[in-house]
């Protein structure tokens, strides 16, 4: 069974730095894209970053510049590298891959998976 643990949430001062990851374990054929999501309380989930598996990336406006996505295919392993941390990063940090999982032998179509979530919060 798939699945994708991440770790590194925490609290930290604003001006701060946190490093997320998250491993993916499991009857795994193939990751593609990897990516960030965060949910603050009262608001929608919305996409923080995006990697595909030849490293291109993709960001939202708000982090640009100050948060930095990678992977590393051998480990598969995503990260989420957030520095100069604000208050309004507060929230939930989801990581989400696009997994081809091995069934009985058997390559099965790709699909998202999701980590259970790391809690960020950042203090004024």
């Amino acid at each position: 069974q798939v699945q994708l643990v991440e770790s590194g949430g925490g609290l930290v001062q604003a001006g701060g730095s946190l490093r997320l990851s998250c491993a993916a374990s499991g009857s795994i054929f193939s990751i593609n894209v990897m990516g960030w999501y965060r949910q603050a309380p009262g608001k929608q989930r919305e996409l923080v970053a995006q990697i595909t598996l030849g490293g291109s990336t993709n960001y939202a406006d708000s982090v640009k510049g100050r948060f930095t996505i990678s992977r590393d295919n051998a480990k598969r392993t995503g990260y989420l590298q957030m520095n100069s941390l604000k208050p309004e990063d507060t929230a939930v940090y989801y990581c989400s891959a696009e997994i081809r999982e091995i069934i009985e032998g058997v390559v099965a179509t790709m699909r998202p998976y999701w980590g259970q979530g790391a809690q960020v919060t950042v203090s004024s």
